[in-house]
């Protein structure tokens, strides 16, 4: 009698609401937390390379990742005042999309601007929620897949340049580095193509982690700054400073709004994937005004722009796990990891080379859910048109930032040093002007 009544305390980890029992719920958690952690620290890396933060800085803005990541993903996950919050089952964490025109702020201006253009760039991801529904008819699949195709094909050099083992290195460009690097995405490829269950959805932790090994067996890792790191440190508001620069907030404001359009496709994809039906406008408006005012918060906890996790919403979608109870402890573990300095100091630890091998394959992947986003529309001449140019004008125009060298120096920033802003901006203008032809012409064509 009270084995049954034990029982029936605990809900399904295949509903939504109510507790499941901890045994099931814990490593369902973990599992979430695995597939999402490196990718939530690796942006502040990269940036704060860019912006040459010290070791301090950096462990920093490492944790501040990890806490706004923790944060996010709880309030979204259950909501504060039933307006602030999809209530779903979706991890958040600091995104790779932003990653090329954060680089370009930081090597052109410092943190603090970063993190006074993501202020503007949250209000706009709220206004684009508060009016989602009248907003999505001027972002179909062909411009968000433009703009997703073009974040993958820019941060290519990024990856390169991590496995020849990180530019300005006296070491930059040796067999070693290169040696480690490929190992580590062999790793990574192998255990991704034929693991099984956790090894699978955990392969770009457990091949970053054996070509850290690897690298250590080269002398490439120092644990010098761990030793002195501490063990708790709570977050450090607006450590970094907040500056407004115009040129900085166009550019972030776009890529906002852009991730504001990706986002309704994520949520999408957990509703369907996970609950067998569509997002509701409530859901959509609210996970969007949410994922703006978030940001705004991040901000001024120093932790970059963040955004719902697609390698999640496919666990989600492959297992039909949904209950919300397991995200919100796999917040809590996320917090915890970012509440301990020791372990932010850890991961600064990792040799370039290594997180090169590692994520060359993430961004390998960001292109081509871009031109998978782009191939769900008919390719006709009009549509190639439009996602031809745009990506040409966007990697043409920042392979060759001297060819706006007689503009005034904000004009550089804005369209000069990430590809994104100007094939979003080119892609949009031309899928409003280019003229649509009538089904009959194309058949008769």
């Amino acid at each position: 009698m009270s084995s049954n009544k034990s029982n029936k305390q605990y809900a399904s980890i295949f509903q939504l609401d109510g507790r499941p029992a901890m045994k099931e719920a814990i490593p369902l958690a973990f599992q979430h937390v695995i597939a999402m952690i490196v990718g939530c620290v690796t942006p502040a890396i990269v940036v704060a390379g860019v912006a040459g933060l010290d070791t301090g800085d950096k462990v920093i803005l490492i944790q501040a990742s990890l806490v706004v990541a923790a944060i996010t993903t709880f309030i979204q996950v259950y909501s504060i005042g039933g307006f602030l919050g999809c209530r779903l089952p979706v991890i958040l964490g600091i995104s790779f999309a932003y990653l090329p025109s954060l680089q370009a702020i930081a090597s052109g201006f410092d943190m603090a601007t970063i993190f006074g253009a993501q202020v503007i760039g949250g209000v706009c991801a709220f206004f684009f929620g508060l009016f989602v529904e009248k907003l999505r008819k001027f972002f179909p699949p062909l411009i968000t897949g433009t703009v997703v195709f073009t974040i993958g094909l820019s941060l290519y050099p990024t990856a390169v340049n991590y496995i020849a083992g990180g530019v300005g290195r006296p070491d930059y460009g040796s067999w070693q580095n290169w040696l480690v690097g490929l190992l580590t995405l062999v790793i990574v490829l192998v255990l991704n193509h034929w693991g099984k269950g956790i090894v699978k959805l955990a392969s770009l932790l457990i091949g970053l982690i054996i070509g850290y090994i690897i690298s250590a067996f080269f002398g490439m890792v120092s644990f010098s700054n761990v030793a002195t790191a501490g063990f708790f440190q709570l977050p450090q508001p607006l450590h970094f400073g907040m500056k407004f620069e115009i040129s900085s907030i166009i550019t972030i404001a776009l890529l906002f709004i852009i991730n504001s359009v990706q986002a309704i496709g994520d949520l999408t994809a957990t509703t369907s994937g996970g609950l067998d039906r569509q997002p509701t406008n409530k859901e959509l408006k609210n996970g969007i005004m949410g994922y703006g005012i978030l940001n705004i918060l991040g901000a001024f906890l120093s932790g970059m722009p963040t955004a719902t996790y697609s390698q999640n919403v496919g666990i989600v979608a492959t297992t039909k796990v949904v209950n919300r109870f397991i995200f919100g402890i796999a917040s809590v573990i996320i917090l915890i990891a970012g509440l301990v300095p020791k372990f932010s100091a850890l991961l600064t630890t990792i040799p370039y080379a290594v997180l090169g091998g590692a994520v060359i394959g993430v961004f390998a992947s960001i292109t081509m859910t871009g031109m998978k986003l782009i191939a769900t529309q008919e390719l006709n001449y009009r549509n190639t048109s439009i996602v031809g140019l745009a990506v040409a004008m966007g990697i043409g125009i920042t392979l060759v930032p001297q060819s706006l060298a007689l503009f005034p120096a904000w004009v550089t920033t804005v369209f000069g040093k990430s590809p994104v802003v100007v094939a979003t901006i080119v892609a949009i203008l031309l899928n409003l002007t280019l003229p649509g032809k009538k089904k009959e012409e194309e058949v008769h064509e």
